[in-house]
C-alpha cells in the first residue's frame, strides 16, 4: 500500500505555488487523488492534506454522533469551517493561498511532511521544533520506538 513518508522542503515560487515532492505525487497519484482535502491540523500549526477519503473519514465520525452534541459540532466546526478543497497544477505545484499562509506561518519555503494516509505543510523551523520536541519527549519517557 501507497504511504506518504518522509519530509521535503520547497521553496515556494513568485507566483505563491509550490512543487509538491514528486513521492507524495506518486502517492496521490496511485490513490487516483484528483482534488485535495485541506485543513488546518488539530494539534499542529500545519495544514493537513489528503483526499476526499480523509474528509470522509471524518464525516463518518461526525455521523456516529448526536448531530447536536458538542463533540460533532466541534468536529464539523474543525473539518469543514477549517477546510478547503485544492488541486494540484498540471506541473504538480500547489497554490500557497492566505488559507495556508495565515495558519502555519509559511512564507518562502515549505516543508511536506508524510503522515501515512495523509500528508502536512509546515513553517520549516516549526516542523523542526515540533519533532525535535517530540524526539525529546520519548527520550525522557525511555520510548526507542
Amino acid at each position: 500500500m501507497s504511504r506518504f513518508l518522509s519530509n521535503a522542503t520547497n521553496r515556494i515560487d513568485s507566483k505563491g505555488r509550490v512543487s509538491v515532492p514528486a513521492a507524495f505525487r506518486s502517492v496521490l497519484a496511485q490513490r487516483n487523488v484528483q482534488e485535495l482535502y485541506c485543513f488546518q491540523d488539530f494539534v499542529f500549526p500545519a495544514i493537513s492534506v489528503g483526499g476526499p477519503d480523509l474528509l470522509e473519514r471524518f464525516e463518518r465520525q461526525i455521523s456516529a454522533e448526536d448531530p447536536f452534541s458538542p463533540d460533532a459540532n466541534e468536529m464539523s466546526l474543525l473539518i469543514h469551517g477549517g477546510g478547503i478543497f485544492m488541486k494540484l497544477d498540471a506541473e504538480g505545484r500547489l497554490m500557497v493561498t492566505d488559507f495556508i499562509r495565515d495558519f502555519t506561518g509559511i512564507s518562502d519555503e515549505v516543508t511536506f511532511v508524510g503522515r501515512a494516509d495523509h500528508f502536512q505543510l509546515w513553517q520549516p523551523q516549526a516542523f523542526q521544533a515540533a519533532q525535535m520536541q517530540a524526539r525529546g519527549g520519548r527520550r525522557l519517557a525511555g520510548r526507542r520506538s
